[in-house]
């Protein structure tokens, strides 16, 4: 009876132990987003042509279970938005009330609230916040995720700013603008990248 229960010890041991590691791979955490290496490209349009720049996020985490995006709040630092051709011009336009305004709003969000997964890969459902105006969107992105790193790269995601009562020069809040308008809608496209 002892040497059967002497035998049994190394083999309990070790089913208590792979039981500790299964539970403990299986508690959500969150983990802080690379803001050095993330980024928001953006694009928009006007009759005669387009413009397209970047957008550094200020902060962000994402929360992970199993290995696995679950959820996730990021912070975008509206004061950095930049125009790929380098205009100061333009960048101060579109810092300036007539846009985004970053003197009332230096920040805007967006959180995610639902993650759907399909053969088409998966869709972040949340809510964006800019000029604190929110609006709940739907994201398609495409996740990857190891041992070190998880990466979230959007495809294009279609922003109207008249929902977010960006004005300069939109047909919703200007009649007669002939061709002097500018589209409603813009493009983002996000890479996140955050270390475990």
């Amino acid at each position: 009876m002892k040497t059967l229960f002497k035998k049994g010890i190394p083999s309990l041991f070790l089913f208590l132990l792979s039981i500790s590691f299964y539970a403990q791979s299986h508690v959500p955490y969150t983990v802080e987003v690379d803001v050095v290496n993330s980024v928001i490209h953006w694009k928009g349009y006007k009759p005669a042509g387009s413009h397209a720049g970047t957008i550094k996020l200020l902060k962000g985490i994402l929360e992970i279970d199993s290995n696995k995006l679950t959820g996730g709040n990021f912070v975008v630092d509206m004061t950095t938005i930049k125009d790929d051709d380098g205009s100061p011009k333009l960048e101060r336009h579109l810092k300036s009330a007539d846009f985004f305004d970053i003197e009332k709003f230096p920040t805007s969000y967006f959180t995610i609230k639902t993650i759907k997964n399909s053969e088409e890969g998966a869709f972040l459902i949340g809510n964006l916040t800019i000029k604190n105006i929110t609006k709940e969107i739907v994201v398609p992105a495409t996740i990857v995720s190891n041992s070190n790193t998880l990466k979230i790269s959007t495809k294009t995601i279609k922003i109207n700013r008249a929902d977010f009562n960006v004005k300069y020069k939109s047909k919703s809040f200007f009649n007669n603008l002939k061709d002097k308008f500018i589209h409603n809608d813009f493009d983002l496209q996000v890479v996140i990248i955050a270390n475990k």
